[in-house]
């Protein structure tokens, strides 16, 4: 019978054990970052409703990738604060769509914005080579990304 040791395994990949562990620090991060009045799964919706819609609840649920109870928890909360408003489809009076008030833009603007300084603050302590090397692989990742299935 052979026995699988530690010293026999493969080693774990590690460009993508360092890449999750990173994109997920520089996430909490760029989150404490933006700090609002909203979760991060309310601001996710709201970027999407802002970028999508007017949409239905379905859709951005999809879109979102959360279940359905979720979205409309999030866009209901969205809503006490002034954020979205839902308005009922001209053609078919059962749905309703949810779209962005001019406070919820601002908002999200305001996020951005603080998001955008941080990163631009500590870009800024690194050299002209390294801000490249990061250019290069944002473009490497958005196209990573682009691939992956909706």
């Amino acid at each position: 019978m052979t026995r699988t040791t530690s010293a026999t395994k493969p080693a774990a990949p590690a460009l993508p054990s360092r890449l999750r562990m990173v994109v997920t620090r520089l996430a909490r991060r760029l989150r404490q970052q933006g700090e609002s009045s909203a979760s991060p799964t309310q601001l996710a919706a709201l970027a999407t409703i802002e970028r999508d819609g007017p949409i239905t609840l379905g859709a951005l649920a999809a879109i979102e990738r959360v279940r359905p109870p979720t979205i409309t928890a999030a866009v209901g909360r969205l809503e006490e604060q002034g954020l979205v408003r839902r308005r009922t489809d001209a053609r078919d009076r059962r749905v309703a769509r949810v779209e962005i008030t001019s406070h919820g833009r601002r908002l999200l603007a305001e996020s951005r914005s603080r998001k955008t300084a941080y990163l631009e603050q500590q870009l800024a302590a690194l050299s002209a080579e390294e801000r490249a090397t990061l250019a290069r692989a944002a473009a490497i990742l958005e196209r990573v990304l682009e691939k992956e299935p909706s």
